[in-house]
């Protein structure tokens, strides 16, 4: 993979599965069947993304199977039209929330967590459908090599803050060990804040020593 920071193109899906306005409630459960996801983009034209329909706009039809209209809830309005829904139109969460392909995967994860959502269109800037992003893509920058996450911590952090010094970087599965004397240990918390922004690590830890006293003067 690409040297940090990486993006959402990085990782995204870009074979994607979506329903127009018109696609029937039952069709809409197949295909998350089939396709083994939560939610599916709704499209229209070009491709261009209007809302995304998921499993939870779909569960108020069978929430409110057996409930008399009457007594409905009235504190939740949307559920109990999308109870009698039957297109994606109806039953869509709109306007979508999306993400561009040249997002951060931080951006994209601080997205999906605020909003609550498990799966994020990608769009470009005219809203036109190029992928999608879930929380598992978002995860694969955990399976960078140790050797590759190795190799970017000691160029990127090690050689900057500790230049002419024994310090140096090792990982093991994505955990980070600075070792060698070091001889400002101020620099410590800025090594592991810097470490930490390498996407892919997991942790940091120190093995740092002060340097070796120089032999006395004759």
């Amino acid at each position: 993979m690409a040297s940090s920071p990486h993006i959402v193109s990085d990782v995204m899906t870009h074979t994607v599965v979506s329903v127009g306005r018109n696609a029937a409630f039952k069709e809409i459960v197949e295909l998350m069947g089939q396709w083994k996801v939560s939610s599916l983009p709704v499209i229209e034209g070009e491709g261009r993304v209007i809302g995304v329909v998921s499993e939870a706009d779909l569960l108020p039809k069978e929430e409110f199977r057996d409930t008399d209209p009457s007594l409905l809830p009235t504190r939740r309005p949307a559920d109990v039209a999308k109870a009698g829904a039957v297109t994606a139109g109806e039953l869509m969460t709109a306007p979508a929330i999306t993400v561009h392909a040249d997002a951060t995967l931080a951006q994209a994860a601080r997205t999906m967590a605020l909003r609550k959502v498990k799966r994020l269109p990608v769009v470009d800037r005219l809203g036109i459908i190029e992928g999608v992003v879930s929380r598992s893509d978002l995860l694969k920058v955990f399976l960078r090599p140790d050797t590759e996450l190795a190799a970017e911590v000691n160029r990127t952090v090690a050689a900057i803050l500790f230049p002419n010094q024994a310090v140096t970087a090792s990982v093991q599965d994505g955990v980070v060990t600075f070792r060698g004397p070091i001889r400002d240990r101020n620099l410590v918390p800025v090594a592991a804040r810097l470490a930490h922004a390498v996407e892919g690590v997991v942790d940091v830890r120190m093995d740092l020593t002060a340097p070796a006293a120089p032999p006395p003067s004759r």
